[in-house]
């Protein structure tokens, strides 16, 4: 199957008449292929966007929300597909994938078709000299480059806001995970999105990404992915005074104090830091448990760690499918071999499973691993794996807890575990991350903030956040006298 650009409402092939490969992860086989865009392609689509946006960003915002509505139903009627689609481009079970990937896209557009249906703008009245009031206007042709963990999750999460405020779109999805994000073109045509409003290019980061982003007709770039990445397009959008909204990397702490219910912290725990094969910026990946209950917590998750099911991702049995590609398990391989030079010890995983069946064992499947005995400052301390790979450290007090988890140089999200909430609320107060998370993890609130600290990111998207960000924010002075 090859993939095609949507360019002003039509899929089209690449002017370059060339394709990537993209592979099926659990049997290391392609299955499809993707354009392998060029800058004539990222050209066109912004022309197109250019174009609709004249029309789209004065459309009534019923009219708009409407359409997103009716885009959310058409992801719900599709579930089945989609899920599907997620799971074998991914890796990840179906079972994720059906309960909360799919669901999560719906919502994206659900949410903020009703934001921009109820957002209210302010006004002031100054003594009869004037009336003050802010005017809301969409910026333009928005860029949004989106990763490969989460593909239709994280892309509708910037499509969404930005079509409601009025913005039209060039995205550019993950060149290792493209087909949900070709599927949502389908969806969009479906939905009578008008042409040129959401262009989709598949391509190369360093081609397609690049283009997107020097291009001088796309004043707004939101992008998910890597720090040197985000660190990239800063630098190549600085000179233009684009508006940037950069969501990056991860090394998220994940602090274990001694009155914590250890059953809850132990199961959510093994949540937050194998989930998606550990594929998820939000991932829990240092673990700090307090010296009180270190050899409980640790026999328990140690051993619960042990009984995931690592597997086919459309077995419902499967916690685990393998890693997104084959160059990303090397990675995490050589992670876990760096490790134990400086002295970390895998307590277990590490290796591949055993007993997968035989059209599974080219695939890019990895054990859960935990490792322990590692020092603050080691690489798999500091550096984000991005894999099914955590680390384990005791402390005694919780002030030392917090200043391990803020020696890293990301702060994205953090998660706290205690029953005392006067010590939660002081300690969550400490702690440098967009997020903390008390006693849960990956519990999202689309109203509220969500952004990284340090390496971890620039600005902030939801709720109101977003139509900050996807809006250019005008005052009007009336004059009375």
């Amino acid at each position: 199957m090859q993939l095609k650009n949507l360019i002003n409402g039509e899929f089209v092939a690449p002017q370059s008449g060339t394709y990537l490969d993209n592979y099926d992860p659990a049997r290391a086989e392609v299955y499809s292929q993707l354009p392998d865009s060029n800058e004539l392609d990222v050209v066109l689509a912004v022309q197109a966007a250019n174009k609709a946006f004249t029309k789209w960003s004065v459309t009534p915002v019923e009219a708009r929300a409407q359409i997103l509505y009716r885009i959310a139903d058409l992801i719900e009627e599709n579930l089945e597909k989609l899920a599907e689609a997620e799971s074998r481009d991914v890796g990840k079970p179906l079972a994720l994938a059906r309960k909360v990937d799919i669901p999560r896209a719906a919502q994206n557009f659900r949410f903020f078709a009703g934001q921009i249906l109820h957002h209210q703008e302010a006004s002031t009245y100054a003594e009869g000299k004037a009336l003050n009031y802010s005017l809301r206007q969409p910026v333009g042709v928005a860029g949004l480059i989106s990763p490969w963990n989460l593909p239709l999750y994280l892309l509708t999460w910037k499509i969404a806001p930005a079509l409601a405020c009025g913005n039209t779109v060039v995205c550019k999805p993950s060149e290792v995970t493209p087909m949900t994000a070709f599927l949502l073109g389908e969806i969009l045509q479906q939905a009578n999105l008008p042409p040129g409003v959401c262009n989709i290019i598949f391509g190369r980061g360093e081609v397609a990404g690049r283009t997107l982003v020097e291009h001088p007709a796309v004043p707004l770039i939101s992008f998910t992915g890597g720090t040197d990445t985000g660190a990239k397009i800063a630098l190549a959008a600085a000179p233009q005074f684009k508006k940037l909204s950069l969501e990056l990397g991860g090394k998220n702490a994940n602090i274990v104090l001694k009155d914590a219910d250890l059953k809850k912290a132990v199961q959510t725990s093994l949540r937050s830091s194998f989930l998606n094969q550990g594929q998820i910026c939000l991932c829990g990946s240092r673990i700090y448990v307090q010296q009180d209950v270190y050899d409980a917590f640790m026999d328990q998750f140690v051993s619960e760690t042990e009984k995931l099911v690592v597997g086919d991702p459309k077995d419902e049995k499967s916690f685990m499918g393998p890693l997104v590609s084959a160059a990303h398990l090397e990675k995490v391989q050589q992670a876990i071999s760096q490790a134990q030079q400086e002295g970390g010890k895998i307590l277990t995983g590490g290796q591949a499973p055993e007993g997968l069946p035989e059209e599974l064992k080219s695939g890019y499947f990895l054990r859960p691993t935990v490792i322990a005995d590692l020092s603050q400052c080691s690489t798999l301390h500091q550096e984000e794996i991005f894999g099914p790979v955590v680390t384990v450290q005791p402390f005694k007090y919780a002030h030392e807890a917090v200043k391990a988890a803020n020696t890293s140089s990301y702060g994205l999200a953090a998660s706290l575990w205690t029953q005392n909430l006067t010590q939660a609320h002081k300690l969550a107060s400490q702690i440098q991350a967009g997020t903390v998370w008390v006693n849960t993890w990956m519990n999202r609130d689309l109203r509220m903030p969500f952004g990284g600290m340090k390496s971890s990111g620039l600005g902030r998207e939801g709720g109101e956040h977003s139509i900050d960000f996807f809006t250019e924010q005008k005052t009007v002075c009336v004059g009375l006298e």
